[in-house]
């Protein structure tokens, strides 16, 4: 898959997620990369992260490096 043709991303929301599809986040595998994005805007931007970047980010969040 093109990284730059998102239409065959495969988008997915944590299995946390309410399902009513409010303040949700998406994340799909786009190759080399890990794609993120807004459920409420799917034509909006995406936030592509390295594979070993997106890896460190969730040991952090299971860490708890973010909670408040």
């Amino acid at each position: 898959m093109n990284e730059r043709n998102l239409s065959a991303a495969r988008w997915r929301t944590s299995s946390y997620s309410s399902g009513q599809g409010t303040q949700c986040v998406e994340v799909a595998s786009l190759h080399q990369h890990i794609g993120a994005r807004d459920s409420k805007d799917p034509a909006g931007p995406v936030l592509a992260f390295a594979l070993g970047e997106w890896a460190a980010f969730l040991g952090d969040v299971k860490r708890g490096v973010y909670d408040g």
